[in-house]
């Protein structure tokens, strides 16, 4: 029997891959990735390693979920070391969780490598924190893309009324939606909002801010598309005295052993 690690990549920027993540895709006979992976990320890969894309565009999936739970399992049960790897944290709406339980079916060893995920990671680098003592004390991750055929279940009063910072994953499309919902439980159309467009990648990333009130025209003036991260509340307002990254983009770290 083999063993899959199931690993984050972090959210884009190859430096903020962790040690452990890095060392996972060096040990790995076989690799499937996802879409939004950093690529130069494979270049640690064993030169024999066997490279499996299995990323997911919108009705265009490379494989489907299925077929990536079998592949996990027939690989492991030959023996082979399986590595995982996804965008961003494995067990934020990447769908870990779901392969993890599959794996646990078969009595499948594994382990899971969290990740950087983006909703915290592309703000970061927008000049942007998630919490604030002044501004934001509490904090929600959510997805803004619903299952097909699913109702909503997202509890947007609740989110409305009584979270200080949202951040919001593939919601670029459904944005009109999402503001309508906010507005219509009581958050004020004032409230700032950022959008940042593959945060992270420093030839990438675009960040355009506005309010409740404007959010929606200025994203669609800018084309900005996803993947993109929406964070909503007073703490985007910090933009622009500690933005950093998109003036000043640093210089890798060299780490040597």
């Amino acid at each position: 029997m083999g063993k899959v690690y199931i690993v984050g990549a972090g959210p884009g920027d190859v430096d903020l891959i962790t040690v452990k993540g890095l060392r996972c895709i060096e040990c790995a006979d076989i690799i499937l990735y996802d879409r939004l992976i950093n690529k130069e990320l494979l270049d640690y890969a064993k030169q024999d390693a066997k490279l499996i894309f299995c990323g997911k565009l919108p009705q265009q999936h490379a494989m489907i979920q299925e077929q990536i739970n079998q592949t996990l399992v027939s690989y492991a049960q030959q023996g082979y070391v399986v590595t995982r790897l996804k965008g961003g944290d494995p067990f934020v709406f990447g769908r870990g969780a779901e392969e993890a339980e599959v794996l646990a079916k078969h009595q499948i060893p594994f382990e899971i490598v969290p990740g950087i995920t983006s909703g915290i990671a592309a703000p970061a680098y927008a000049g942007i924190p998630v919490t604030h003592r002044a501004l934001g004390s509490s904090f929600a991750m959510v997805t803004g893309h619903m299952q097909d055929g699913k109702e909503d279940a997202i509890r947007w009063e609740s989110l409305a009324k009584g979270i200080d910072t949202i951040a919001i994953y593939m919601g670029v499309g459904n944005l009109p939606y999402i503001r309508q919902q906010l507005l219509k439980y009581g958050r004020d159309e004032n409230t700032p909002v950022a959008v940042i467009h593959w945060g992270t990648l420093a030839t990438k990333q675009q960040t355009v801010t506005g309010t409740l009130a404007t959010i929606e025209e200025i994203v669609c003036t800018e084309t900005i598309q996803n993947p993109s991260i929406i964070l909503v509340g007073k703490v985007v307002t910090l933009r622009e005295t500690i933005q950093w990254f998109e003036h000043n983009t640093p210089q890798p770290v060299q780490i040597t052993r």
